[in-house]
């Protein structure tokens, strides 16, 4: 989305989401180059929200370190609500997990076996809010880091900002934001991107080595192709590919774009 109005402001925007800004925060989160003004202090809503995300992002900490035991598992990050320590009392803890290259539904299997034998809840599909269960909604392979340009606007550039790095092996997190530089052309402040290219490390492999990679690769397109068909039912909008896995049932973006239209 592109303000072309004097009405549009941070100020507005977060407002959506009952998010009272600071005056450093006004300055992280400045739109464009827009100057504003703020009162400085934090709402009612913000100061309660702030000791359910504390004990939130503690069950979310402890999830990531188990996970990061997992070698394909290159980068998990809180998203949503929690990102900006903003939860409520009955939000979920939305995760996203990057995975090593054409190693994505191999991942997820393995992530949600080992999650369901250690008895962390995860919410139910279709199921708006449970309180604390955890939500992995957001999967990508490393190798398909870039987000589409038809999905590029006001509200996925802050949501990709204000994601909040767990677990980030081989500088993965770097080379996420350096691939989506795009997003500081509506929050230029919001994070550093450095303009160091980062590639994907490859390495020679034995013959050994080689042929359990295939036999992975293997083992990976057939846990793609049976999530898939367990999934292809009830898919409505999620993305499901075999590199990149977004479950958003309730599109957040459309919705806010919406009000942002009335509003400018």
């Amino acid at each position: 989305m592109e303000s072309k109005s004097n009405n549009f402001s941070s100020v507005k925007y977060h407002d959506i989401f009952d998010y009272k800004l600071t005056k450093e925060e006004l300055v992280k989160w400045q739109y464009k180059n827009l100057k504003e003004i703020t009162s400085g202090h934090k709402n009612k809503s913000r100061l309660q929200n702030e000791t359910y995300s504390k004990t939130k992002l503690v069950v979310a900490k402890k999830v990531a370190k188990l996970l990061s035991k997992i070698p394909s598992v290159k980068f998990v990050g809180i998203t949503g609500a929690l990102a900006m320590n903003n939860a409520g009392k009955n939000s979920d803890i939305d995760l996203m997990i990057i995975t090593s290259k054409n190693r994505l539904w191999l991942t997820r299997f393995c992530v949600y076996c080992l999650l369901h034998t250690t008895y962390y809840i995860l919410r139910k599909p279709r199921v708006k809010n449970e309180r604390d269960a955890l939500c992995l909604n957001l999967w990508l392979d490393e190798q398909d880091l870039v987000w589409p340009k038809k999905d590029r606007n006001i509200y996925t550039a802050h949501e990709i900002a204000q994601v909040v790095p767990l677990v980030n092996r081989n500088k993965t997190y770097e080379r996420f934001l350096c691939q989506n530089k795009w997003i500081l052309d509506f929050w230029p402040n919001s994070t550093k991107i450095s303009s160091k290219q980062y590639v994907v490390s490859s390495m020679r492999r034995s013959i050994l080595h080689s042929t359990f990679y295939i036999l992975q690769t293997v083992i990976e397109n057939l846990a793609f192709r049976l999530q898939y068909l367990y999934m292809k039912p009830k898919i409505t909008r999620e993305v499901v590919t075999p590199t990149r896995a977004i479950f958003h049932p309730n599109d957040w973006g459309k919705k806010v774009l919406t009000i942002l239209s009335d509003i400018v």
